[in-house]
């Protein structure tokens, strides 16, 4: 077995997003090989609801995947095929655009203004930029979660992972996306397929991801099976973690425990042409799709 190293750790960057939704993006617009094949990830929550309640009207996508998971409040959807629903906690919606499609997205808060929810954009490859789009809407109570012996868990929203499968299937990157919360002080370890891409978002309590039997500064009065445990340099909320090669991850949870998604895909490792909610190979794609906007036949 193999530790994954650390490629990268950074903070969430505060934008903006639609008709005004106040966010944090983790990544995206930036290197499409950093998390390849996953090309933007948002994090959007606000107590305040004229910080998000105009929401993501209707936008054009071509050529990717999105991923919406709510945790609070709800988000109200549409497109141009007719399709019309609404997301709530713990519910997920996995939409595939391929050849094109219109939506918009309005989130609301819950009975106290809050909304919070996640956005991950994942590539198609080339072979199916250009597939019918498809929605996969699913509800909180059909994902699966599965508990260790020391408390930790994990929603299985695909893949497989000790022993429960995902409900979302049929994605073309073959990722596994999981919702893990680790007890306070608690290690740690998680296999990933050695040859996928991946990365951990932290958002909610601390911990590290870097190998736990190494010293970290000062010394939590505590220990975890007869060690010392020194964990100063926790990484906490919104925090992002892009991992290198390796089979398993190693984590360490610090006192209040960890909160934080684990996502892993097969790299695609082909040309990307970006523009927008639009991703293709090449260039002139994007003029293609720029003139079937135009013209009234992109979807």
């Amino acid at each position: 077995m193999s530790i994954r190293p650390i490629k990268s750790e950074s903070q969430a960057i505060p934008t903006m997003e639609g008709a005004g939704v106040h966010l944090h993006r983790a990544f995206g617009f930036q290197d499409p090989t950093l998390a390849d094949p996953f090309l933007l990830f948002d994090d959007f929550r606000n107590d305040d609801p004229a910080k998000y309640e105009n929401g993501f009207p209707w936008h054009p996508h071509r050529g990717i995947e999105t991923i919406t998971y709510v945790l609070a409040g709800s988000v109200e959807h549409g497109d141009s095929l007719g399709n019309r629903g609404e997301m709530g906690a713990g519910d997920v919606q996995w939409m595939t655009a391929g050849r094109g499609i219109m939506h918009q997205e309005m989130p609301h808060g819950d009975a106290d203004g809050k909304m919070h929810g996640f956005q991950l954009w994942a590539n198609l490859p080339s072979s199916l930029k250009m597939t019918d789009p498809r929605y996969q809407d699913i509800s909180s109570k059909d994902i699966p979660t599965v508990i260790d012996d020391d408390g930790t868990a994990a929603r299985v929203i695909i893949g497989d992972f000790w022993g429960k499968t995902g409900p979302v299937d049929g994605v073309a990157a073959e990722p596994t996306f999981l919702d893990i919360s680790v007890p306070p002080l608690t290690k740690k370890r998680f296999k990933i397929d050695t040859y996928k891409s991946a990365f951990a978002y932290i958002f909610a309590g601390s911990g590290t991801f870097r190998d736990a039997s190494r010293p970290f500064g000062v010394l939590v009065e505590k220990e975890i099976a007869g060690e010392e445990v020194h964990l100063r340099d926790l990484s906490g909320d919104r925090t992002l973690v892009v991992f290198d090669k390796g089979d398993e991850i190693t984590v360490q949870s610090g006192e209040q425990g960890m909160r934080f998604l684990l996502v892993s895909g097969k790299p695609i490792e082909e040309p990307v042409a970006w523009h927008g909610p639009i991703v293709m190979n090449t260039q002139e794609e994007i003029y293609q799709a720029m003139r079937d906007l135009r013209s009234g036949n992109f979807v």
